[in-house]
């Protein structure tokens, strides 16, 4: 499938090396002009075990590619991942306006159907505002799906958490959606989770929430094992 990348950090090329790796056709964008010309002389702006070679195999077999053109990466695509940043503004409420930028741009840009993929950690209910932006920049009334997909990858072990996970999570509202979804990680063996967008959203929520809590808790553990004398690898075993 022909699947684009909007935003190129640690998510976004993670997510397109990956897929390149799968046999889709990536296109991979950013803003970052510098971080293009990296990213085309086969060299990652970022650290992860891994990435680089996936980076370029998908070069040298012709699977991956890069631009700073969002409407390149538009016209490329028919699954369009949005993995730009959402940044925290003072108040401590999430800054969309990369994404909602993106969304416009993408309404302007479409000429025929797409699936256009929240992938970023987002606020509940985004996924919503994404439709509703991309509906009233529209012009044309081509067709689109939005879903979400949120991500579980962690530092130093991030590609194998995209390529073996313990489930894939998917947020739609139709049938066309799921089956593309679907279609997207035929290649991966795990099972899915498919859900309305708004459940796919607070799934990713709960998810940090629930392994925060279990670190907070072995740690209240660790330290009454301390003084009791007890192993907390033992108990934690138990």
């Amino acid at each position: 499938m022909k699947i684009t990348i909007i935003g190129s950090g640690y998510v976004g090329l993670t997510t397109g090396v990956c897929l390149s790796h799968l046999g889709h056709q990536v296109v991979c964008v950013d803003n970052d002009v510098e971080k293009i010309k990296l990213l085309k002389q086969g060299i990652s702006p970022i650290y992860e075990p891994g990435l680089e070679e996936l980076l370029k195999e998908g070069m040298e077999k012709g699977t991956l590619s890069f631009t700073d053109s969002i409407e390149e990466g538009t016209k490329h695509g028919l699954a369009i991942f949005i993995c730009v940043g959402t940044p925290p503004r003072e108040d401590g409420s999430a800054d969309l306006s990369s994404i909602e930028f993106v969304a416009t741009r993408i309404a302007e840009t479409m000429d025929e159907y797409k699936l256009i993929i929240e992938k970023s950690t987002v606020p509940v209910q985004t996924g919503l505002k994404l439709k509703t932006t991309i509906e009233l920049n529209n012009k044309r009334g081509i067709e689109f799906d939005v879903a979400s997909n949120p991500e579980f990858l962690r530092e130093g072990s991030a590609i194998k958490d995209f390529l073996y996970p313990d489930r894939i999570v998917i947020g739609v509202e139709n049938e066309r959606a799921e089956k593309l979804m679907r279609e997207i990680y035929e290649k991966i063996d795990a099972p899915f989770i498919v859900t309305n967008i708004q459940s796919a959203e607070i799934i990713k929520h709960a998810s940090n929430s629930f392994l925060a809590m279990k670190i907070s808790y072995i740690n209240a553990v660790s330290m009454v094992c301390e003084k009791a004398g007890a192993d907390v690898k033992e108990v934690a075993r138990g």
